[in-house]
């Protein structure tokens, strides 16, 4: 695993004991996360990907942003990015997987486009074989991602402070597929996403400042739109988990 990778994960397990001295539920998203960082940190290493020292420098780049929303909303709620602001807001008495799924929309949605943008030089841009061999390395780590939904739901019931509802549990394995089904569907839309972004940094910086804050209002109101009472993972199924810039 390279070394920024496992630099990273250490920086999330400092923070997830802060977050879980203080009883703050954005432990839980956290948790999951490091989880899925130091996942994705082997599949650098085992031949997965096509180039490993990319995918190393985008999952950084990646973590990097939550990590900057975290601590700006410690340091003033109202300074985290308007996706964050929504997730870190929401009640803490919310299970466990709900925390899970608004953090993990925020920063798929907001933060995942930008990351690329940060790792897509317009060097890259330019070279279509390069470009195709990015997009294969960025979806081959769905089989990662999605593979570890079942690992991760026994750990959300178990982190759960009472049993889950019935409905909670008649819904865990249809959970776990539409889980596997909305992150590769976000994920899709991502790179699209992305795309919309070079084109703006290519117009200029009042243009890509103009599409990141239009990427913004989208994934703020998809966050909020999940606060709403009624079962989260059965709204996605018919809404879909992700946001699409034009």
């Amino acid at each position: 695993m390279s070394g920024p990778i496992v630099a990273v994960a250490a920086r999330m397990a400092d923070e997830l004991a802060v977050l879980e001295r203080d009883g703050d539920p954005a432990r839980h998203f956290l948790a999951t996360y490091r989880r899925v960082t130091l996942a994705v940190g082997g599949a650098a290493g085992s031949g997965l990907v096509e180039d490993p020292d990319w995918l190393a420098r985008w999952d950084v780049a990646f973590a990097e942003l939550y990590l900057r929303a975290l601590t700006a909303h410690r340091a003033g709620p109202e300074q985290a990015p308007g996706p964050w602001r929504a997730a870190f807001a929401a009640p803490a008495d919310l299970h466990p997987y709900l925390h899970v799924l608004l953090g993990m929309n925020a920063h798929i949605n907001y933060d995942m486009p930008q990351s690329l943008l940060q790792v897509l030089t317009e060097a890259d841009t330019g070279d279509p074989a390069l470009m195709a061999s990015r997009a294969r390395d960025h979806h081959a780590l769905d089989r990662v991602i999605v593979g570890l939904v079942p690992s991760e739901s026994r750990h959300l019931v178990r982190a759960a402070a009472a049993a889950p509802g019935v409905l909670d549990r008649l819904l865990l394995p249809v959970s776990r597929a539409a889980s596997a089904r909305l992150l590769r569907e976000s994920r899709e839309q991502v790179w699209a996403n992305t795309a919309v972004l070079l084109r703006a940094r290519r117009e200029g910086a009042d243009a890509l400042q103009a599409a990141v804050g239009r990427l913004e209002e989208l994934s703020t109101r998809r966050v909020q739109d999940l606060l709403r009472p009624r079962h989260p993972l059965l709204h996605l199924a018919r809404r879909g988990f992700g946001v699409r810039l034009t």
